[in-house]
């Protein structure tokens, strides 16, 4: 899975002012927790959290904080409702000798055979909830469509991989062919008159 650097500064907890000090320097207070590691609240620049926020992808966050090293995935973020900007983030710190839950992106590929009878594929989960080593992590879930067909679907109870296992639920549906007026004049037209 890739990695993203981003660093941060340690920051006073306790009062608004502190937090509205953080925010008027365009930078987002995060705290960091978990894996035997002390809740540690600090900011980062609000640019360079775009990086992490504005993609498709799932990363493992290399957090430095003033010279402390962590390793972390983005737990929750707090967007304010009409701007939306970032308000708030929380990181979840990992411990390598355990695994690690996170929304992976699913990434169709084929070309399937409902879509070229004049289906239409409709992508429902962008991205599936794993859990595995940190090392088997993927960067994208390949989801193969070749063999689907038209009014056929694929959940993710479907779908298995190695060093993983997927953890959203079975019934979660990933993707489908729907029957379109068109695939279904074709059908028609293929069908013999009695």
């Amino acid at each position: 899975m890739k990695h993203f650097e981003l660093k941060g500064k340690k920051r006073v907890t306790g009062k608004k002012a502190d937090v509205k000090s953080v925010r008027k320097e365009d930078r987002v207070p995060c705290v960091i927790y978990g894996a035997g590691v002390e809740n540690t609240s600090f900011s980062v620049d609000e640019k360079d959290l775009k990086g992490l926020t504005h993609t498709p992808f799932s990363h493992i966050v290399d957090l430095d904080v003033e010279g402390t090293k962590y390793q972390a995935v983005l737990k929750a973020i707090q967007y304010h409702p009409v701007n939306d900007r970032p308000l708030h983030v929380d990181f979840l710190a990992l411990d390598p000798a355990k695994p690690v839950v996170i929304d992976v992106p699913v990434k169709i590929t084929g070309n399937s055979i409902g879509v070229r009878q004049g289906g239409k594929l409709s992508l429902n989960t962008r991205k599936l909830r794993v859990c595995g080593m940190q090392q088997n992590l993927p960067d994208e879930l390949p989801v193969d469509i070749t063999e689907l067909g038209l009014g056929a679907q694929i959940n993710a109870g479907d779908l298995k991989y190695d060093g993983i296992q997927i953890v959203s639920p079975k019934g979660t549906l990933v993707c489908a062919v729907r029957a379109t007026r068109n695939s279904a004049a074709a059908a028609t037209a293929e069908t013999p008159a009695e």
